[in-house]
């Protein structure tokens, strides 16, 4: 099935169909109407997977899709343009550019814990560039990715897009084909192995991974208003979102107040029992349950954590922990946040950098310098000062992580905008 899947569409390739205006620009319109055709049983399908909230599928899910779209099929006719070079003088009679081109057949390799947008989302690049895409969706998100391998072939040409449904063994099988580029978002674990597969066949790959993200909160901040964001964006989703705050740095000064503050933000969002609340998700299954369960063998558990292993729900959790803690050990992924205290900002900003640079960096602080200083002095992929998350609200921003948390190798002489 994988190889009648990735040889029809490496034939569509070959076709030449993909590389006209309006082919591609077909093509995006056809996947806008994709998406706001299905929006509800895109809800359907998300509750089902992750128990999530239909205005969380439409804002982290849906709408996100529907941007990027549309901001592609707004550029698509400016990105295809030769782009003009400066000339020496010993060039200066000739035309000079830079023309781009597709890189071929890409694999997209989606993740779990937002099933549509990071699968939907680097597909919008890719057809924007002219390839032809191979699809494989997550085997655990299953709800969302039948319904993604039912909707493209509706939509999409189906001679240039196709899906592949399946668990670790389909996706190894898949991993053996040459493919001209892959994107994978998830783990390291996985990350090593398809960075791995690829190598066989030197194949250019984007590896979207994951990290520790701190979040350092000042003392000269609105505490109420850092806890209510930093709340927000650990709990949603249910925690599993790879640029959520991972952990807190604070002094002990601040830590109690910040701790009540929390505590009131989680009650305001999710009610007193959040178990009962529609607005909140749940963990993936067992097995990722079960790792965050051991995440709290260590620490004291300040607000939340309770557990209930048949609904695969953990509360909302902030627990105060230590260095050598398990939580502070691994990158979470779920809905518990470890406070650790620091003596000041200085502390705090060597004890990010003796970790693995962040994909996302978090500071919430009424002192410019102590914000510039965080700035200046630690490295990550993004960087947002007095809220979470919002950065990636912005299409015209870049996404991505530094060093191991991004692994980007690209071809020497074709230029793509799947990435």
């Amino acid at each position: 099935m994988e190889m009648e899947v990735v040889e029809r569409v490496r034939e569509g390739f070959f076709s030449g169909k993909t590389k006209p205006f309006a082919f591609r620009q077909q093509q995006l319109q056809r996947l806008l109407e994709l998406v706001e055709d299905n929006e509800d049983v895109f809800s359907e399908v998300l509750h089902k997977d992750l128990h999530k909230s239909k205005f969380e599928t439409l804002v982290t899910e849906v709408n996100i899709i529907r941007n990027e779209t549309v901001y592609a099929l707004h550029n698509l006719k400016d990105w295809m343009k030769p782009e003009n070079v400066k000339k020496e003088m010993l060039s200066k009679m000739d035309e000079c550019f830079v023309q781009r081109e597709p890189f071929g057949v890409v694999l997209i390799i989606g993740a779990w814990n937002y099933p549509l947008h990071l699968t939907l989302v680097p597909l919008v690049g890719a057809i924007a560039a002219g390839n032809c895409v191979v699809i494989k969706p997550s085997d655990l998100s299953t709800a969302t990715s039948e319904l993604i391998s039912t909707l493209i072939p509706q939509y999409l040409d189906q001679d240039c897009y196709g899906v592949v449904c399946g668990g670790a063994k389909d996706t190894s099988e898949l991993l053996k084909n040459n493919f001209d580029y892959i994107f994978y978002t998830g783990g390291s674990t996985v990350g090593k192995l398809v960075m791995q597969a690829a190598a066989e066949h030197l194949t250019p790959i984007t590896l979207e991974l994951g990290g520790k993200n701190p979040c350092f909160v000042d003392q000269n901040c609105d505490l109420r208003a850092a806890a209510r964001r930093i709340a927000w964006g650990r709990f949603l989703n249910a925690g599993q979102t790879c640029i959520a705050p991972d952990f807190v740095l604070c002094t002990d000064n601040v830590c109690k107040e910040l701790v009540q503050a929390l505590k009131e933000s989680v009650r305001d969002y999710f009610g007193e029992d959040p178990q009962k609340s529609p607005d909140y998700g749940r963990i993936i299954n067992e097995c990722h349950f079960a790792r965050l369960e051991r995440l709290l063998s260590r620490g004291t558990v300040a607000v939340g954590g309770r557990c209930d292993a048949e609904d695969k729900y953990i509360a909302p959790t902030v627990l105060l922990a230590e260095e050598q803690d398990p939580a502070m050990q691994e990158e979470i992924f779920g809905p518990i946040l470890p406070i650790m205290t620091v003596p000041d900002l200085d502390y705090a900003i060597k004890f990010i950098n003796r970790g693995q640079k962040p994909l996302a960096l978090y500071a919430f602080t009424k002192d410019r310098q102590v914000m510039n200083t965080l700035l200046r002095e630690t490295s990550s992929g993004t960087f947002c000062g007095n809220d979470c998350i919002m950065q990636t609200s912005l299409i015209t921003l870049p996404f991505g992580g530094v060093g191991r948390f991004l692994l980007h190798y690209s071809g020497l002489c074709k230029l793509s905008l799947v990435c």
